[in-house]
């Protein structure tokens, strides 16, 4: 049986990697900081997986010596560990880029035979935001180093849509722009598939972008969210100036904070349209975000 290292299996696409290669026969060892995260559902419908990984390892990126061993005995790495929100005194370059670089290095020490990465599609259009530079920068390690790899470079996840859910909740949406630039974000279970997919194929597919089988303009997306949860759509579009304003001023006070905002605001100039996969659909998504909604009240 081979053994797969999941690192960053407590979130959103960690749990649903971790599930598909289980399902796929793996023994699956969870790489995680909180090993407690992995014994409940995630906030975005994802599973628990306490009860199906066979090991857990707790390190942390912002601690490379932590990860030290991690991948002792296991023959693929899949890694999606990054930072996805801001932390106090923690940047895109300590996780994303030094975090997995500190974790091939183990890799490579220990005789891993592939090692899965995701980054992000359309990152050569994104290269001065800091967490897409932080990618590519370990991608670039990754390549570099000679270890047989794929980097899969989905569009986005639905638990990015799941923050447009969030907003309109609150029964008013605030976006950047005119709402008008298309993306296909891709459910975790169906971008799971295409990265254990790429663990188990050859080494003739390096580069792989994936995108859900639905193309949106960001407007339909938030009125789909609006309609799932019974509200009337009510959106209000700020110039991209004030955005590109608010980041300036916002990098001089928090760095970590301005970094996810670059991302945001550079993300709603651009439209981010891979080729479709999956059969999960946003708009049930949606719905099954909403039933959970209305459960807790």
């Amino acid at each position: 049986m081979k053994k797969v290292l999941v690192a960053g299996a407590s979130g959103y696409l960690g749990r649903y990697v971790a599930s598909e290669f289980k399902a796929r026969g793996f023994s699956v060892r969870a790489l995680v900081r909180t090993p407690e995260k992995l014994a409940s559902e995630g906030p975005n419908l994802e599973p628990a997986i306490a009860d199906i990984v066979d090991e857990v390892f707790t390190g942390d990126a912002t601690d490379r010596a932590s990860l030290k061993n991690a991948s002792r005995g296991v023959d693929i790495v899949f890694s999606c560990m990054g930072l996805t929100k801001p932390q106090d005194n923690v940047t895109s370059e300590e996780i994303d880029h030094l975090g997995n670089k500190a974790l091939l290095e183990d890799a490579l020490l220990h005789g891993v035979e592939k090692f899965i990465y995701i980054s992000v599609y359309n990152a050569e259009n994104m290269l001065d935001v800091d967490v897409v530079k932080a990618h590519e920068d370990f991608v670039a390690d990754l390549k570099a180093s000679g270890m047989p790899y794929a980097v899969v470079r989905p569009t986005g996840f639905f638990s990015d849509m799941g923050m447009f859910f969030s907003m309109a909740r609150s029964g008013h949406m605030f976006m950047l722009g005119d709402g008008e630039n298309r993306v296909n974000p891709i459910h975790g279970a169906d971008l799971a598939k295409v990265c254990v997919d790429a663990a188990e194929k050859g080494g003739d597919e390096k580069e792989i972008g994936v995108g859900g089988p639905d193309t949106f303009t960001f407007n339909e997306t938030v009125t789909m969210a609006f309609e799932a949860l019974g509200k009337k759509p009510w959106i209000t579009h700020i110039p991209m100036w004030v955005g590109d304003a608010a980041l300036f001023v916002t990098g001089f006070f928090n760095k970590g904070l301005a970094g996810v905002m670059s991302f945001a605001v550079t993300v709603s100039r651009l439209d981010t349209v891979a080729p479709a996969t999956g059969t999960h659909r946003l708009v049930d998504f949606f719905r099954d975000l909403a039933a959970k909604n209305a459960t807790k009240r």
